[in-house]
């Protein structure tokens, strides 16, 4: 299953958005409507746009491939919804996507594993592999770097998202790079660059799925 982060009406609907679900082990908000970069390019449509680029690439070899919403005008769905959409599906691996709204000086990719929080427990050694191998995919394929400002290696571990602490199975989160740094908004506005990170995670879900 591929989660791509956000959507293109939350911001227009804030109260629905911000709406508090439970994530087990405290309350967040339903979604948000993520970053962009300087010059406008939004995260909805960044993960969108790379979503269907990787969908497209798994199909291809074989693959049943289910995303979380049909398209990049509507809101949500919330967070625990999206991880249940991959729990119903009974989903090999689910990759949530997303781009990061840090620091300017940051810059990188890095990829989110789960820590056990309860409903999540029996899948979070099976995500430390995907994470890993996901990230090692990523890095070779598109020689984008490690993150310098969050994680190490390119990895981190979270116990406050609910994509990941409501997931029954096997998930991980990437964050394709820093949308408020400018080297790292020019690759994501860039089709082909696009195109090179979705032929990397399809490699990732190949190999993890031998």
């Amino acid at each position: 299953m591929l989660d791509p982060g956000h959507n293109g009406g939350n911001a227009e609907h804030l109260q629905e958005i911000n709406r508090k679900v439970f994530i087990g082990n405290g309350y967040k908000p339903c979604n948000t409507t993520g970053t962009g970069t300087a010059r406008g390019y939004s995260e909805h449509a960044f993960t969108w746009d790379l979503a269907n680029r990787l969908a497209n690439v798994l199909r291809e070899a074989g693959a049943r491939v289910v995303l979380t919403r049909q398209d990049d005008k509507g809101v949500g769905p919330c967070v625990t919804e999206r991880a249940a959409i991959g729990n119903r599906a009974h989903a090999d691996a689910v990759l949530s996507i997303h781009a990061d709204g840090a620091a300017v000086k940051g810059h990188g990719f890095h990829v989110i594993q789960p820590l056990p929080v309860g409903k999540n427990v029996s899948i979070v050694s099976e995500s430390g592999r995907l994470g890993r191998l996901m990230r090692d995919a990523f890095r070779s394929g598109t020689g984008i770097p490690y993150s310098t400002y969050v994680g190490r290696d390119g990895l981190d571990r979270r116990d406050d998202l609910g994509g990941l602490n409501m997931s029954t199975v096997p998930v991980v989160f990437i964050e394709c790079g820093n949308m408020r740094n400018p080297g790292d908004a020019s690759a994501m506005s860039d089709a082909t660059s696009r195109q090179r990170m979705a032929a990397a995670l399809a490699n990732g879900f190949q190999n993890f799925l031998r």
